[in-house]
């Protein structure tokens, strides 16, 4: 498959910003929501170029887990959201960490291709740590089965059972997550943020930029993050002093796992097939076509500045660590329907590996 994805973001030169449109959340807003929203960033300069990064390795610091790493640990089993297989289970140390599991969970192998995408870019997103097994005491061969009992209102005894802490289950294909560390702008009804609102952010007042909020949204549409409804957004206060206004409010993703491939998950038939440009003459994407019709995300124009912004980051990006963003993500070792998959060669080419056509396109010049 010699398909090149990523280079339809740039063979057009695009026109000026376009307003964005949506339906309102029926849950009016703070007014602490509000004014994080008008403040809000969406990009920061990356720690290490993007030249440097490693995207195919678990992200680093003391917290961080080897993928060649056994770790232990205790379940800890309550209310737990989403349809995917996840549980949180706690560490000798008493840290709290949610595990995402199964081999045929395709959002396993997503998520953690596209967190690690958007932190080598700048674009903030949670921690991804791919591990050798996981060994959790306590657990049930299934744990979500009975936490979605619970969510469905089931008493516990008859979700669990009594659980037996002398007895462990190992989970061979798992991912750790680690959040963003901050203070959530939430409420007890309200959470996240949808992608309309995006275009409150006033760069005048400290917010990001269009450019940035346009290369956010583009990045979405490129890698094809079809679940995004308000929850799977967090609007998240980076001050440490949160008794005062918050200092660095910010707007990111949350979570990834439907990502690649729409209205699937690590799907590169259907993510090769799904275009950028809804309306290439008019900058405009869309999501109306996808899942749910899009959810919260608007049809908008996007500024010559935003898709700039994007193109010269993606650009930066070698063949080879791309290479490696889908080889540290285990890619091979789903079940792809189709076997093509399995190959990283493949989402390279998909992807489009760093070019002249594409370095020479982001300064503004059309290859021939």
């Amino acid at each position: 498959m010699k398909a090149r994805r990523a280079l339809t973001l740039f063979l057009f030169v695009l026109t000026g910003p376009g307003l964005a449109s949506g339906q309102k959340p029926e849950e009016p807003p703070t007014a602490e929501h509000e004014q994080a929203m008008r403040r809000a960033q969406v990009w920061f300069e990356p720690a290490v170029p993007i030249e440097q990064a490693r995207p195919g390795d678990n992200p680093p610091g003391a917290d961080s887990f080897s993928p060649e790493q056994e770790v232990v640990c205790s379940f800890r089993p309550g209310y737990m959201g989403g349809s995917t297989p996840k549980f949180d289970c706690e560490l000798a140390d008493g840290d709290k960490v949610k595990v995402k599991y199964g081999r045929d969970n395709g959002e396993i192998y997503a998520e953690v291709a596209a967190s690690r995408l958007l932190n080598t870019l700048g674009f903030p997103a949670d921690r991804m740590y791919v591990i050798k097994r996981l060994r959790c005491y306590g657990c049930p061969e299934d744990p979500y089965k009975g936490m979605q009992c619970l969510n469905e209102g089931g008493e516990f005894d008859a979700c669990f059972g009594k659980l037996d802490y002398t007895a462990f289950n190992d989970f061979d294909f798992a991912v750790i997550e680690r959040s963003v560390k901050g203070k959530r702008i939430e409420t007890e009804s309200t959470s996240g943020w949808t992608w309309f609102e995006l275009a409150k952010i006033d760069a005048a007042a400290g917010g990001a930029s269009r450019a940035q909020i346009d290369a956010l949204r583009l990045l979405a549409i490129f890698i094809g993050h079809w679940d995004n409804k308000n929850k799977n957004q967090r609007l998240l206060c980076l001050s440490s002093d949160v008794t005062s206004e918050c200092a660095r409010p910010v707007a990111m993703v949350q979570d990834l796992g439907a990502t690649f491939g729409p209205p699937t998950r690590i799907d590169l038939d259907n993510w090769v097939k799904t275009p950028i440009w809804a309306d290439a003459a008019a900058c405009t994407i869309s999501m109306h076509d996808w899942p749910r019709g899009g959810a919260g995300f608007p049809d908008v124009a996007v500024s010559e500045e935003g898709r700039q912004f994007l193109a010269t980051r993606l650009s930066r990006l070698s063949s080879e660590q791309i290479r490696q963003l889908f080889e540290g993500a285990r890619v091979p070792g789903y079940s792809h329907a189709n076997p093509l998959g399995k190959d990283v060669e493949q989402w390279v080419h998909a992807f489009e590996p760093l070019s002249s056509a594409w370095s020479r396109h982001a300064s503004g010049i059309l290859p021939p």
